[in-house]
């Protein structure tokens, strides 16, 4: 399928934020709820187009974001220990750091080879050090390029799954490479929760995993739905690959009723598309229609999964499906789902509001089955 094409200013505040924090190493911790458009972004950021309009032609040249998903770790045992779940990490990120470089032009014939020697060492199951040494391959080969000036930097995509599947000792290890080459390396983690939640859901060591998550403590950026620019331009781009017209009205139903998260708004156009809907004037007209379809309640569904345990019973207490207790807990979740653009506080009269409205439909349908 055709990546979709976005102007060089789709995102452009939070790519601005990202790339500022590219541009001098500094790692940065990207947090969003599932239907944000994570995937879109994360396109639009390895665009070598998009950072040279950010960095310029000279900086964007010796820039290189190269995209981490660990969902792509090798598959290992139950009872694998932490040294061989190490070495999946590193072979990880060697093969993208391999595929981001190839064929390694930047380098002389010597240090390619050289290159090429470490990429096959890492995976050479023969050697019984393999797991040990995976560090050192992986540093080694990062090397050949940091001496030529580039600045590089790890988009680790799906961080929850890496948190779930690495040791402690794994994160360890890239504190102690970006320590080595603080002006040059640095990490992107894209998560659904901000980290220090994550590891704590997870009932992981904080304390082992705080030299790297200290990385990111002043760089958390909360990814939310498009701003109106960028929802039209999107939902203009797949009305054109449509037959159907839609009028304005029943486009701006369209966005208000999806709150502008990205999933919803694509399942909406498909709704739409499929001519089984007459115009739509309002957002609540909309939402109500809209949630008659299975592929919005699984986009909702999507959003709601994502959620941490708080989250979700303040959600519930603001529909009033459940009581509403006020403590530290339900505070810290309350400012985390404004940041996600889930609730909307209304300053002057005191309440609070569900958003997206269709959303808002998905909970009261859920508790009441």
């Amino acid at each position: 399928m055709t990546q979709r094409q976005y102007s060089l200013d789709f995102r452009k505040e939070d790519v601005a934020y990202i790339l500022s924090r590219v541009s001098s190493s500094t790692s940065c911790s990207i947090v969003g709820v599932g239907s944000v458009g994570k995937s879109n972004l994360i396109a639009h950021l390895l665009s070598p187009a998009v950072l040279a309009h950010y960095l310029g032609d000279e900086a964007s040249r010796l820039t290189r974001l190269i995209n981490v998903d660990a969902n792509m770790l090798a598959p290992l045992g139950d009872n694998t220990n932490d040294a061989e779940r190490c070495w999946s990490g590193y072979e990880l990120l060697l093969h993208r750091l391999f595929m981001a470089f190839y064929p390694f032009q930047e380098l002389d014939a010597s240090e390619a080879r050289q290159f090429f020697d470490a990429y096959q060492a890492i995976q050479d199951g023969r050697n019984p050090l393999y797991a040990p040494l995976g560090l050192r391959y992986f540093e080694l080969a990062l090397s050949y390029y940091l001496r030529r000036g580039f600045r590089v930097t790890f988009l680790l995509d799906e961080f929850e799954e890496s948190l779930l599947r690495l040791p402690a000792k794994f994160f360890q290890t890239l504190r102690g490479l970006r320590d080595t080459h603080k002006s040059q390396l640095s990490y992107l983690t894209f998560s659904r929760s901000p980290l220090p939640a994550l590891a704590a859901r997870m009932e992981l060591n904080t304390l082992a995993l705080e030299p790297f998550l200290e990385l990111f403590n002043d760089h958390v950026r909360y990814i939310g739905p498009y701003n109106l620019q960028d929802a039209q331009q999107m939902l203009g781009s797949l009305a054109a690959q449509g037959s159907r017209a839609l009028s304005e009205n029943t486009k701006q139903a369209l966005i208000e009723a999806t709150g502008r998260f990205a999933g919803l708004l694509r399942a909406g156009c498909g709704v739409l598309e499929s001519g089984q809907i007459s115009v739509v004037d309002t957002a609540e007209d909309m939402a109500a229609i809209l949630y008659q379809r299975k592929s919005i309640r699984l986009e909702c569904e999507t959003i709601w999964e994502g959620l941490n345990d708080s989250e979700k019973v303040v959600l519930l207490a603001v529909a009033r499906v459940l009581p509403y207790s006020v403590n530290n807990d339900t505070e810290d979740a309350v400012a985390m789902l404004v940041q996600k653009k889930l609730l909307r506080i209304d300053r002057q009269g005191q309440s609070l509001s569900i958003e997206p409205p269709v959303f808002r439909l998905h909970l009261l349908h859920s508790a009441s089955r």
